[in-house]
C-alpha cells in the first residue's frame, strides 16, 4: 500500500483527523480514502510489507503511532494479517527491480513497493499496490501488469483526471 493512502486517510479521519499536507486536496475524496481504508482495516485482506522495515519505516516518517493509517497497519499485525516478504535495498535505500522494471519506477519511494508486490506475487500469488494520491502509478502500469502487478486507483476518476492534466503539461 503506497503511503499516500495512509495519509490521505488520516487526514480525513472522523474520529482523530490528522492536519497534514495530504493529496488530494479534496475533504470528500480523502473521506473516500479513509472509507476505502476503513474497509480494508475491518476486512480479511492482507498487508504487505517488507522483512527490512522500509516500508513501514516510510510510514513512520509521515505519520505518528495514533494517526488512523498506522493504527490500521498496527491492527492488522494484530491479527495476524500481515504478509511479510523479502525486499533487497540498493545503497540508496531503494528497492531492487528487475531490469525492466528499474528504469520505468523513478520513484524511489515506490520502488520498495513495488519490490513488496514483486515478492507477494513470488510469494503468495498475487501482487497488488494500492494508492491514492499519486498519479505516477498510472505512467507505470503496463509495465506493471507485464510483472503481475496489479494496481488499485482507490480514487481512480479523480487520479486518472491528474495523471491526464499532467501529460499534456
Amino acid at each position: 500500500m503506497d503511503t499516500n493512502v495512509l495519509i490521505a486517510a488520516s487526514a480525513a479521519d472522523p474520529i482523530n483527523p490528522k492536519d497534514i499536507d495530504a493529496t488530494p486536496n479534496d475533504p470528500a475524496l480523502r473521506l473516500k480514502v479513509w472509507e476505502w481504508l476503513d474497509q480494508f482495516n475491518v476486512s480479511a485482506a492482507r498487508l504487505v510489507l517488507d522483512t527490512e522495515s522500509g516500508i513501514y519505516d516510510e510510514y513512520c516518517k509521515k505519520l505518528g503511532f495514533n494517526d488512523y493509517g498506522i493504527q490500521v497497519v498496527m491492527n492488522k499485525w494484530s491479527t495476524s494479517a500481515v504478509d511479510n516478504v523479502f525486499v533487497a535495498y540498493d545503497k540508496h535505500n531503494e528497492g531492487v527491480l528487475p531490469a525492466t522494471l528499474a528504469t520505468v519506477v523513478h520513484d524511489g519511494e515506490d520502488k520498495k513497493m513495488v519490490a513488496a508486490a514483486l515478492a507477494s506475487h513470488v510469494d503468495f500469488g498475487e501482487g497488488c499496490v494500492a494508492f491514492a494520491g499519486d498519479t505516477d502509478w498510472h505512467d507505470w502500469e503496463g509495465a506493471l501488469a507485464r510483472h503481475d502487478v496489479i494496481l488499485e486507483p482507490i480514487i481512480e476518476a479523480w487520479s486518472r483526471k491528474k495523471h491526464a492534466e499532467k501529460k499534456q503539461r
